[in-house]
């Protein structure tokens, strides 16, 4: 390859392996700076924050209150708020106080407002990390909390500064993470959030709304069935804002996800639209499977049996867990059609897939469950209503079941 690449520069030169190292050495140094400049540019306000700085260090000071006004201006009629807005502003206040400083050295005015610009920066950044480390806590009960964590809260809550976007909406964040047994905190919450669209990034849009779903995620897990609208709300918001698309990708989990929200609030309408609309936005690896599951899911809550069948035995799921999702519904499926000698057979080489995939943990304990009772459920009695109510009983106090509610509402139809 060397000898290629030198051919191609030098034909008429032997080759020449050290000259050819320091080439690519200064290659690869243009290049880094190359992606420097690209990424620096990227941010207009960051590119002409430096822009002044460099006509204040050469004492251009024409065109330095030319660019220190208009970026002003542009600044203040932008709607980014958040923790880089401060950063920049100080920034660019700083560059201003060290040139009027040289006319007036005295004067404390500029310090006070480069203090205030700092406060806002260093508190909505900590805000940021104190909030990432609480729902860290809450989903792997891992981290400490933060000696400093109630000294920054106590600040942030000054009544000067708890108004401004970038810590207001953060620290409603903090109070639904800390205290999530108190629903005011989310609702909170997520006023701010639904009304914040453009004064944060879209990256940091994306993280803020991940974390109010996955709260309401948490107590659907609890068993808080209220919070099934609540998390449909947030999906629908972002997905019409765009941040739950990266790079214009969805997630294979989120569309999932948001299926079965849809599902749950009997939406079904929209989610025919939206596993329609969305297809394409999932990765290619992953569109054809997850797009005929979630349509197999959605024929299901039609109660269209035949097409649910349809769907999931020409389907090819890959992914473990998706094909035990897939199996779980086609289980479902065969009951409600009554195909119970079909449902046996389905049951045995689930179990058997089971074990050979060694699926792990809590999934394997899950569906090894939802296999043993479908079984019981074949074989219960359904004149005998205290084989019934011992039946009901015990799946309720199974700790480790998903299809808890679809099993118990079969004992009741």
């Amino acid at each position: 390859m060397k000898v290629e690449a030198w051919q191609h520069l030098y034909p008429a030169a032997p080759f020449d392996d050290q000259k050819l190292r320091l080439l690519m050495s200064y290659l690869h140094k243009l290049l880094e700076q190359y992606i420097s400049v690209v990424e620096l540019t990227r941010d207009e306000l960051s590119a002409r924050v430096h822009l002044a700085a460099g006509y204040r260090q050469r004492r251009l000071t024409a065109p330095f209150d030319r660019t220190y006004k208009a970026l002003e201006k542009r600044m203040e009629e932008q709607p980014l708020r958040n923790a880089h807005f401060y950063q920049l502003q100080h920034h660019l206040q700083w560059e201003e106080y060290q040139i009027s400083t040289a006319d007036n050295p005295t004067e404390a005015a500029p310090l006070r407002t480069l203090t205030q610009t700092l406060d806002v920066f260093y508190l909505s950044s900590r805000l940021r990390l104190i909030c990432l480390a609480a729902a860290q806590q809450g989903v792997y009960q891992s981290g400490i909390q933060s000696e400093l964590e109630e000294e920054v809260i106590a600040l942030a809550e000054k009544e000067a500064l708890q108004n401004l976007p970038a810590i207001a909406l953060y620290l409603e964040c903090y109070r639904m993470l800390r205290h999530p047994e108190q629903e005011a905190h989310f609702q909170h919450f997520k006023q701010r959030l639904l009304e914040a669209a453009g004064q944060f990034s879209i990256e940091e849009m994306r993280g803020l709304y991940l974390l109010a779903i996955n709260y309401c995620i948490r107590r659907l897990n609890d068993g808080a069935r209220q919070y099934f609208p609540e998390v449909l709300d947030l999906y629908k918001a972002g997905l019409s804002t765009g941040y739950l698309l990266e790079n214009g990708v969805l997630s294979r989990f989120a569309y999932h996800n948001i299926a079965a929200a849809g599902l749950q609030t009997g939406e079904l309408d929209w989610v025919n639209r939206f596993i329609h609309e969305y297809k394409n936005a999932l990765e290619r690896k992953y569109r054809e499977s997850s797009f005929s599951f979630n349509l197999a899911r959605l024929e299901y809550s039609r109660k269209r049996f035949d097409a649910v069948l349809d769907l999931l035995q020409k389907a090819n799921y890959r992914d473990p867990l998706l094909n035990l999702a897939a199996k779980t519904l086609l289980l479902k499926t065969f009951y409600e059609l009554d195909e119970y000698d079909s449902l046996q057979s389905h049951l045995d080489a689930m179990r058997n897939y089971i074990r050979r995939k060694r699926v792990i943990g809590y999934h394997r304990t899950n569906y090894l469950n939802i296999v043993r009772y479908a079984e019981k459920l074949l074989k219960v009695n359904f004149s005998d209503k205290q084989a019934l109510t011992a039946f009901g009983d015990e799946i309720s106090r199974e700790e480790i079941l998903t299809e808890r509610e679809w099993l118990l509402d079969r004992l009741h139809s």
